[in-house]
This record gives C-alpha cells, sequence and structure tokens, in this order.
C-alpha cells in the first residue's frame, strides 16, 4: 500500500511573515501556516515575525526569527545582556502576570487533555515575591581556550556556552565566586575539556548558596587528573574564599563522555563537604549533588502548604518518597509528624540524617534506596497516612503506582516539576480525587513548573 503524501505548504529554508498566535507548553510561540504549526523560540503572542524555516516534520516546523515587525504588548526588556541567546531563561521578556498566566494554563490543559482529570473550579497560582537573584545553585558548563575560558549556559538547542560574567536569576555570591574561579583558571592556564577528543581538565562549575547563612560550596567538575600545586594554592587562599564566603571546595570527577553534569568521585580540595542552609528555625546540611528545592523563599511556602494538607495525619505515618536531601520530611518531623523519607541518592540521605540530628529530630526515619524497593515494604508493615511524592521530571514508574494503589493512603501528595508526566501519574491513580492544588512559581523568568496536587481517597459513598 502506498504512503499517504503529507500536504507540508513550506520547505526548510522558506522565509516566512507570521502571527504569534500563543505559547507552546515548551514556552515558543506557536503560528500556522495553511494550517501548519510551526514554532517560534523567542517568539510572544501578540508578535508578528520574519524568519527562515530551519525544520520541518509531518506534524510541525521551525522558524527561525530574524526580525519582529511587530511587539507583543506582554514584551518588557529583558535585563541580561545575552537573553536571546542563553537557555538558561525563557521569559525575560514576558510581562511576569502573563508568566503565571502561561504556567496555570499549561497546567490545566496537561491534567485535562492528557490525563482527564476533573479539575478544581479555581487553582491558586503562588507569585514569586523575588523573581529575580532567587536560584540558590548553579551549574555552569566550561568551554573554549585555556587562556580564554567560556563559562555560562548553554544556548538554547545547542551545546555552545553563552558566556556572560553575571546572570540575573542568581544572587550576587554565585556571580562573584564564578567569576573569581574564571580568572584564576585563565591566569593559571587550567585545560579546559573538549568535548570532541575529550581532552582537557575543567569540564564545568557547580555552585551552591545560603541567602540565610551567606556560605557558598564549590565543586569543580572535571575530567580525569589533577590541578597543579600553583592552582591549588590560588585556589586555597583562605582570605580570599572568606570575603566571598566560600566553605569548601570539591574536585567532582567525571571521566565520561556523557551529558550527565556530576561524576561519582568527589575530591574534597579544601574546606567542608557541606554547606549549612536554613529555613525558618531549621538547618540543613546541603552536600555538592544532593536535591533541594532552589528558590528558598517559594520552598517555604511549598512546605507550609503541604504542613496544612497533612495536618490530619497526627501521629500516623508519612511516607515522603524521593525525598532528596530530606526537606519536606524534616519540616513535618519538627512539626511532630511520623515520617519515613525514601531517597535514593545516598550522599543526599546522608545530609538528611546530619540536618535531623543538628535540630534534634528524632521523629523521621531515613531509607536509602529507590521508592519501589522500600515503600511496599513499609505500606506492608503499617498503615500509611499520606503518601509525599516528589518525583524527578519522568514520574512516577508503574511500581510506584502500584504500591500507591496497593497501600490505599488516605490521603496522597504529589510534587511535580513535569505538568505532562504528573497528568499520566494522576489519570493512574484510580480511586483518588483531587481536593486541592496550587501552581507555585518556583523558576521565574522560565518556563519551567511546579505543581503541588492534594489528593484524598474517595470513599465508597462518593462514587
Amino acid at each position: 500500500m502506498a504512503k499517504t503524501k503529507l500536504n507540508i505548504p513550506v520547505k526548510r529554508g522558506d522565509r516566512l511573515e507570521l502571527d504569534v498566535e500563543t505559547l507552546a507548553s515548551s514556552g515558543d510561540g506557536l503560528c500556522r501556516h495553511e494550517g501548519y504549526t510551526v514554532f517560534t523560540p523567542g517568539g510572544l503572542p501578540g508578535d508578528r515575525v520574519r524568519g527562515k524555516m530551519i525544520k520541518i516534520t509531518p506534524r510541525f516546523g521551525v522558524l527561525d526569527i530574524f526580525e519582529r515587525t511587530q511587539l507583543s504588548k506582554d514584551r518588557v526588556d529583558p535585563p541580561c545582556p545575552v537573553f536571546f541567546k542563553c537557555g538558561g531563561c525563557k521569559f525575560q521578556d514576558l510581562n511576569y502576570e502573563k508568566q503565571l498566566e502561561f504556567k496555570l494554563q499549561v497546567v490545566r490543559d496537561n491534567l485535562s487533555r492528557i490525563g482527564g482529570v476533573e479539575l478544581p473550579d479555581k487553582i491558586e497560582t503562588l507569585a514569586a515575591e523575588k523573581q529575580y537573584q532567587y536560584r540558590n545553585k548553579a551549574s555552569f558548563a566550561v568551554q573554549g581556550k585555556t587562556s580564554d575560558p567560556q563559562i555560562g549556559f548553554y544556548s538554547e538547542g545547542s551545546h555552545k556556552v553563552a558566556d556572560s560574567p553575571t546572570c540575573d536569576i542568581l544572587p550576587e555570591p554565585i556571580n562573584n565566586a564564578k567569576e573569581w574561579l574564571r580568572e584564576i583558571l585563565k591566569k593559571n592556564q587550567i585545560s579546559v575539556y573538549n568535548e570532541g577528543n575529550h581532552r582537557g581538565l575543567v569540564r564545568g562549575l557547580v555552585i551552591r548558596h545560603s541567602e540565610s547563612t551567606g556560605e557558598i560550596l564549590v565543586g569543580m567538575i572535571t575530567n580525569e587528573g589533577r590541578f597543579p600545586r600553583n592552582f591549588l594554592a590560588e585556589l586555597t587562599e583562605e582570605k580570599k574564599l572568606k570575603e566571598l564566603g566560600i566553605v569548601g571546595i570539591i574536585q567532582n570527577i567525571n571521566p565520561r563522555a556523557t551529558n550527565v553534569i556530576l561524576g561519582k568521585e568527589n575530591r574534597l580540595l579544601w574546606g567542608k563537604e557541606r554547606l549549612t542552609d536554613k529555613l525558618s528555625d531549621l538547618s540543613f546540611h546541603l552536600s555538592l549533588g544532593s536535591f533541594f528545592q532552589i528558590h528558598s523563599a517559594q520552598t517555604l511556602r511549598l512546605y507550609d502548604l503541604i504542613d496544612n494538607w497533612v495536618d490530619a495525619a497526627e501521629e500516623r505515618t508519612i511516607i515522603d518518597a524521593y525525598s532528596g536531601s530530606g526537606g519536606i520530611a524534616l519540616w513535618l518531623a519538627a512539626k511532630g509528624k511520623k515520617v519515613i523519607a525514601i531517597e535514593q541518592f545516598e550522599p543526599a540521605m546522608e545530609d538528611a540524617r546530619l540536618s535531623a540530628e543538628t535540630n534534634g529530630i528524632t521523629s523521621c526515619q531515613f531509607l536509602t534506596g529507590s521508592v519501589e524497593e522500600h515503600a511496599p515494604q513499609v505500606a506492608s508493615k503499617e498503615k500509611v497516612h499520606t503518601f509525599i511524592i516528589d518525583p524527578p521530571r519522568k514520574g512516577c514508574s508503574e511500581s510506584v503506582i502500584k504500591t500507591l494503589l496497593q497501600s490505599q493512603p488516605e490521603q496522597i501528595i504529589y510534587v511535580s516539576c513535569n505538568p505532562s508526566t504528573l497528568a499520566r501519574d494522576l489519570e493512574r491513580l484510580e480511586g483518588y480525587k483531587i481536593h486541592d492544588m496550587r501552581v507555585i512559581d518556583m523558576f521565574p523568568q522560565t518556563q519551567h513548573i511546579e505543581t503541588a496536587v492534594y489528593l484524598k481517597q474517595v470513599k465508597p459513598a462518593e462514587n
């Protein structure tokens, strides 16, 4: 049987002038050309753009904008000098109120279209008071020549660094530490990793910062090898480190030809392996790679929200799955809840145990391993009142969903950073209904979305 010939009204290299109608869930502008879907990265609804078609597929094409002949009324001037080529932020040029509307609409569309989920009439959005200089952790790529290292985030859709001395969503101490590292790498002629031939030493930088304590933890991501003595002497000059707030410097060795940032081996070059952060009265010890929410003020709002949702748990068991460095678990345990935290990344569990000890918390148990491994065992031994899940972007596995359904907790709290996998997982949680939900703007100026959903078990009389 002959294949149906697709009628694509445009070809690669064609130049078009189009009106941007709306935003796709990716944050890219969305246009139509003779019924054909065209994505326009950098386009906003209300823009009229001219550009060249750089990609054609049966379902959609991509237009590279070279001119905006009409500007959206929702456009604002982005403060960042490399905004239009950096892939770190998507929305510095979009009015903040419209950013929030976009995120809420993406959540609504995904849950209703993908999951077929019955939504509350009103979904509250928790806007961020701090929309710049909020991010407490940064992972920078390092590229270029030894004499001129380029440090920053990748340009959108590429592996080329958009170099800049500052990033506007990062606090000044992170930018200062990064620029100091740039200068001493350059001065000491430290080789830069080349993806093509897999040679060179420095691959990237990870810098964590606590606004509450002022502490900074530096990770230097490298290929196999050691730093020369003259560089280490300058790197560990204590007067400068104290001035910058740096409490620890770690060499993380990643010899693999991979896009994964961190390797498995750490060498402590100076100071401590962890920084101390504080949220309200709680202290948290954070190592280089452990998960912790990146917007501290919004994290407090998320934790308080979850605490309100689990208030009825009293002395009954709460499971905090995908616990990271134990933020949610410790927050609830500090308020008298009985919590079992599960996390696969062992250094994060070490952080959580140390934080529990520091805060005098004894009502929290920490299990190192996968949710698939530990959750069924816990659920088989005791009645779980609340199951809190905060999975990675890929969402929950079939095994985790099965465990949730078999353990039949009275309530499930799902914290998600990916609306599409959230929608898929909510559809699979039969017997549970959304009681409340919030869209929390954890990532201002970007297209990333954090959603917290409060599900209650449907009683037979409610069916």
